[in-house]
């Protein structure tokens, strides 16, 4: 099977949280994100964060990353070749002023949303003036309240578009017609390409540097997944933990990929949904993508 889609749902617990927090409310109370029927959530951008903080650890460890690193958030190459966040995150550099500069992502992922409402909590911050210090030195006394959450089970979604990985489009007009597009490959052998995947795969497992990593030590690692590897582009397995999908569009959804011979893994480390646990449903992955070709789009 070509491995044209991965797409990764993910249900985890955290406890005490803040793991994205909001603007500041009513001075200085720092709140938590939260939607209007008052489940927490984080942002798509923090869990693009926290996806890539794992794959920059997992790359550093990695014996077949060459030269290749992950950049910062706010400085993004334009190298796809060696920078991972480059390639999978793409970017926009408006002085290139054509296709050059534009990138679109081929790794996407959805806010991090809880499947039950939140009950928020709200800490009292105090810091001291102590006895001793001169008058008009040293920081003054503050007061600061800080919220959080008591208890989610948050779902989270990342999908990764596997034929582009690695490339760029190029387009051939005539007459201001569009006539042919090409792709330039700028991995130096398909290795690279597996190797990135994987990293990715890997990635969903590792996720911890959430907002207030230091203090509250959140993780964001998975208690229950799904993973699909797709023969076409879909991410409408997203749907499977969500807390409206019933049975029997869970059944459904899983026929569908049946039906065109997509790969699944299902791993739930409390065994309510399957007695297999979560990391055997990646170890399984991990064979099935070794054992199948990923896609790679031609020239038309």
């Amino acid at each position: 099977m070509k491995i044209k889609s991965i797409l990764v749902s993910v249900v985890a617990p955290m406890s005490d949280h803040a793991a994205n927090r909001g603007e500041k409310l009513l001075g200085n109370a720092s709140s938590i994100k939260r939607r209007p029927d008052g489940r927490v959530y984080i942002s798509g951008q923090m869990q693009r964060h926290v996806l890539f903080s794992a794959m920059e650890r997992l790359n550093a460890d990695d014996d077949q990353n060459g030269s290749t690193y992950v950049s910062n958030g706010d400085g993004v190459s334009l190298d796809i070749s060696k920078d991972l966040r480059s390639d999978l995150g793409g970017f926009l550099d408006t002085n290139q002023g054509d296709y050059s500069g534009r990138r679109t992502a081929p790794l996407t992922a959805t806010p991090a949303i809880a499947l039950q409402e939140s009950e928020v909590g709200r800490d009292l911050l105090v810091r001291l003036k102590m006895d001793g210090q001169n008058k008009g030195e040293g920081k003054k006394q503050a007061l600061a309240t800080n919220e959080y959450s008591q208890t989610d089970t948050m779902l989270m979604n990342f999908h990764l578009d596997v034929g582009a990985i690695g490339l760029t489009k190029k387009y051939q007009y005539e007459a201001e017609k569009h006539v042919a597009t090409e792709y330039e490959n700028h991995l130096a052998d398909t290795s690279e390409k597996q190797r990135r995947v994987k990293l990715f795969l890997e990635a969903t497992n590792s996720m911890t540097d959430y907002a207030n990593q230091a203090r509250n030590a959140v993780s964001g690692e998975p208690q229950k997944v799904l993973i699909v590897l797709d023969n076409r582009h879909s991410r409408k397995a997203i749907r499977y933990f969500a807390p409206q999908t019933t049975a029997a569009e869970r059944e459904n959804i899983l026929k569908e990929l049946d039906s065109r011979d997509a790969l699944y893994f299902l791993g739930d480390d409390t065994g309510e949904l399957t007695e297999t646990p979560v990391y055997e449903a990646y170890q399984k992955a991990f064979e099935a993508l070794q054992g199948n070709e990923l896609y790679t789009p031609a020239a038309h």
